[in-house]
Parts: structure tokens; C-alpha cells; sequence
């Protein structure tokens, strides 16, 4: 009984806050994901045209499975892009979100 009171004590005086000078290399860490999601978006602008290319080949063909598979790349692009490109706000969001629960 005591010790969850005082663990509980300790853990609420307890403050933590992100340090961008704590380790070495976190400027390059940074310039490293900068660059993997521009390549992300990249790809997924490649994607999206590669599936409209195939949606449309599908509908003038008459192939409605290709069709479809073209509808469904086109959404899976669109989906991986906002992603990618929401990426940095979604974590602040709920960075965001995090920090106002206590």
C-alpha cells in the first residue's frame, strides 16, 4: 500500500520534454526522414499515375477486373500519399494529444 503511494507520488512529479541536442547525428536523422519521405511521395505520385494508366486501359478494354484493380491502386496511391505527406502533423497531432491527457 505504501509503495504504490509513493511510486504514485514520484511518477506525478516526473517531466519529460524532447531534446533535439541529446545525442549525436539527430540533424542528420532528420535530413535522412526528410529525404525517405519525399521519396515516399515520389512513389506514391508514380503509383497513382501507373494505376490511372491501368484503370483506364481496364475500362477501354472492357476488362472490368482490370478496371478494378486500377480503381483500387489509384485509392491505395491516394491513401499512401496523404499518409506520407500528413505524416509530421499526424505525429504532432497526437503529440498533441498525448501531453493534454495528464
Amino acid at each position: 500500500m505504501f509503495s504504490s503511494i509513493t511510486t504514485a507520488a514520484l511518477l506525478a512529479g516526473v517531466s519529460i520534454t524532447p531534446n533535439s541536442s541529446g545525442l549525436p547525428g539527430i540533424e542528420q536523422l532528420r535530413a535522412i526522414v526528410g529525404a525517405v519521405m519525399t521519396v515516399g511521395l515520389i512513389l506514391g505520385v508514380l503509383a497513382l499515375i501507373i494505376s490511372a494508366v491501368v484503370w483506364a486501359f481496364g475500362s477501354n478494354s472492357s476488362n472490368p477486373h482490370l478496371a478494378g484493380r486500377g480503381k483500387s491502386g489509384v485509392l491505395v496511391a491516394l491513401a499512401a500519399a496523404i499518409i506520407c505527406g500528413g505524416s509530421v502533423a499526424l505525429v504532432n497531432f497526437f503529440w498533441d494529444v498525448g501531453q493534454a491527457v495528464a
